[in-house]
Parts: structure tokens; sequence; C-alpha cells
């Protein structure tokens, strides 16, 4: 019990120092990125050579802030002082607004099967949108930047449920529950570049909308991660686009 005590204080202390470091960061990302977006735009207006290399620094600073946030939001999610913002949201929307932060960094089109009609979801949106948005990165990380990715969705009873897969080499065998640990990485020999936090926070994020996450090899080749959510009595479309 006392060592059970000790391991919680130094993770609530580790908590608060990533907290603290991640917030004093996020101001100067913001303006390094303001900054690397407008030399790139002026480069590219005139022409110049240099235009690649400024939105290679660019996507370099946005995946930072994405790192950054993702530190932010685990440590505000497990010391228990983070207020949901849920709100009715279409499903498309939410996977736009994910897949249009990621286009620079996307080799090749998203292929999509969403349910129709309209899907309405009751969820946190940014927080929801970083789930998507870290599942797709993971997946262009690790399956390759030609690889095949998809995202398929759909209401089954009382929950949505909603695949992020690839084409690439799947997951290693035994590893499917535990990549989603705080800096776990799926191949530790890897070269890819990253700290192993993107899971942990989509798992911390669904799971405080009472939702789960599961990973597995797909028989025709791949890696699939499911989210699972349960779907609350939503509003008729009319009503919601009148309240919009």
């Amino acid at each position: 019990e006392e060592q059970a005590r000790m391991a919680s204080e130094r993770e609530q202390i580790r908590n608060a120092l990533l907290a603290a470091l991640s917030h004093d960061l996020r101001t100067p990302l913001t303006v390094l990125f303001g900054q690397a977006e407008i030399l790139t735009l002026d480069l590219a207006s005139e022409g110049s050579p240099h235009a690649r290399q400024a939105s290679e620094i660019r996507q370099h600073v946005l995946n930072t802030t994405r790192l950054v946030n993702n530190l932010l939001d685990m440590a505000r999610i497990q010391s228990g002082g983070f207020n949901l913002k849920k709100e009715w949201l279409t499903l498309e929307e939410v996977v736009g607004s994910a897949l249009q932060m990621l286009e620079p960094g996307l080799s090749s089109p998203i292929n999509l099967s969403l349910p129709e009609p309209l899907t309405l979801i009751h969820v946190d949106g940014p927080l929801f949108e970083r789930v998507l948005i870290n599942l797709l990165e993971n997946a262009v990380k690790y399956a390759g930047a030609q690889a095949e990715i998809g995202i398929d969705a759909h209401v089954e009873g009382e929950n949505l449920q909603l695949d992020v897969w690839d084409n690439g080499p799947g997951l290693p065998p035994g590893q499917e529950q535990t990549i989603f640990d705080k800096f776990a990485r799926g191949n530790k020999e890897s070269a890819v570049p990253g700290v192993g936090l993107g899971l942990a926070i989509c798992r911390a994020i669904v799971d405080v909308h009472g939702g789960t996450i599961t990973a597995f090899n797909r028989p025709e080749g791949g890696a699939c991660f499911r989210v699972t959510l349960p779907q609350q009595t939503a509003p008729e479309l009319e009503e919601f686009h009148e309240d919009m």
C-alpha cells in the first residue's frame, strides 16, 4: 500500500512537471509557427528555391506543437482536473477537420467510408480530432508514406465504431495492448521519430468519453485501431442545423 501511494505521488509530480513544461513551450512554438508560415508563403510567392526548406521547418514546428499538446492534455487528464467540453458535431466535420490539419504531411488521400446519413456524435471536438490526428500520424509513420490508409465508421447498436487502418507491416506480436502505454513504441528498434505518447493520449481521450480503443492486425495485412464510442440520443438534424 505504501509503495502504491509513493508511485501515485511520483506520477502526480511527473504530470505536474509535464504540464508546466508543455504550457511554457506553447507560446514560443506558436510564435515560431506563425513566423515559419509567413516565411513559407513569402518564399513560395517569390519562387525561391528555399521555399521547400521553409515548408519543412513549418511542418517540424507543427509536429512539435502537437507533441507538446499531447503532453499537456495527458497531464491534465491524468491529474483529474480536465473538463470535457462536449457538443453535438457531425462525424464528417470532425474527420474533415482532422484531415485538413494533416493534409501537408499526407502524400496520398485517405480512404473514407462514413455512415449515411450524417451521423451526430457528442464529443469534445478538438480532443476527438486529436485522436484521429494521432492515429493517422501513427499509420503514416509506421506503415510508410506510400501505404494505403483509411477511416471506416458505422453505427452498431448503441455504439459508434470507427476504424483507422493501414496496409503496412502491422503490429509486433503481443503488443496489441502495451502499445497504448505511455512512452511505448511499436518497434523499439525503429528509426521512426517519436516518444510514444500519441497512442497513450488517444486512449486517455477515448476513456474520458466513456469509450474504448483497441488495436489488432487485419487478416488482409496491416494494422487497425478501433475506437468504440457510446451513442447518446442525438437531436434531429433539422434541430441541429437550426441551433448552429
